[in-house]
């Protein structure tokens, strides 16, 4: 898959330093956080903000998040399906804007399933989602589903050398 790139680059930095390079985010969100956590950001149906730390990986140029069905966060992306990942990385900052949608093609399922097994997490395809001997206890019981995020808009503050903050947007 070719990577992606932002149609739009606005440098937000107030202190001289050039914009970031889209390069170094992409890199950064293929390592993962050294936490392993991403934090999910949504909205219930009552308009109240929520935050939970959720497991996501970034697998060409795609963001994508697992959560159980009964979890408020995914009640709320059913509600409401914008929201922001963000992520603390080596070197950068991350929040990422988008809209999450569930995933339940068989092929995407069975490759996700491969990549998070190679990454130390057991998870297998059952059905249209997910199921391993654990998770994370904020996840629910299994099943648990797999959400792809379609990102429009990336903000990254570098917090090593070169410092800078960039917003990146994608429209393609």
């Amino acid at each position: 898959m070719a990577a992606r790139t932002p149609d739009e680059v606005t440098n937000l930095n107030r202190y001289g330093d050039v914009a970031l390079d889209w390069n170094r985010a992409r890199e950064a969100l293929t390592a993962g956080p050294a936490s392993g956590t991403y934090f999910l950001g949504t909205t219930g149906p009552d308009g109240r903000p929520h935050a939970a730390g959720v497991g996501a990986v970034w697998v060409d140029d795609a963001l994508y998040l697992v959560s159980g069905p009964g979890t408020r966060k995914s009640r709320n992306l059913a509600a409401n399906p914008a929201c922001t990942v963000s992520a603390s990385l080596a070197g950068i900052d991350l929040v990422i804007e988008g809209v999450a949608t569930r995933v339940t093609d068989p092929a995407t399922l069975e490759r996700l399933a491969a990549h998070l097994r190679a990454g130390g997490w057991p998870a297998e395809v059952a059905g249209d989602a997910f199921t391993a001997p654990y998770s994370a206890p904020s996840a629910g019981p299994p099943p648990w589903y797999l959400y792809g995020v379609d990102y429009h808009t990336i903000f990254g503050v570098a917090s090593e050398e070169p410092h800078g903050a960039t917003r990146w947007r994608f429209t393609s």
